[in-house]
């Protein structure tokens, strides 16, 4: 996998989520997890703060076309950009979400494999 420009998460996401269903259920199995999953939720966080920032944007862009009818032409343009990065962003930050929430849950049954091992 060529990471040159970035990191693929669904990808990411999808590798490792097979390779915990795959793999011998161990101590160590599980802090891996818990690692990977703090990595998401960093990336996570850092979506939602770009998300908010655009948001703002894009309402600071609205105020402008609405208010200031003389920047009508080069805000209106602006404003229908920021509403597409704005919808790739809130699609991605769904998918972060839900790749959290969904990893919680495998943290859990980790956990509960592991207690009845013991």
């Amino acid at each position: 996998m060529d990471n040159r420009y970035g990191v693929n998460m669904r990808q990411f996401c999808q590798d490792h989520e097979r390779m915990v269903e795959g793999a011998t259920i161990t101590k160590d199995l599980l802090e891996r997890h818990l690692r990977k999953l703090a990595w998401l939720q960093h990336e996570r966080l850092v979506h939602l703060i770009v998300l908010v920032m655009t948001v703002i944007g894009e309402l600071f862009v609205v105020d402008l076309v609405l208010l200031h009818p003389q920047t009508h032409p080069a805000s209106a343009i602006i404003m229908l950009g920021l509403a597409i990065l704005l919808a790739f962003y809130t699609a991605h930050y769904f998918f972060l979400e839900n790749t959290v929430q969904r990893w919680y849950l495998l943290a859990d049954k980790l956990q509960e494999e592991l207690d009845k091992l013991s």
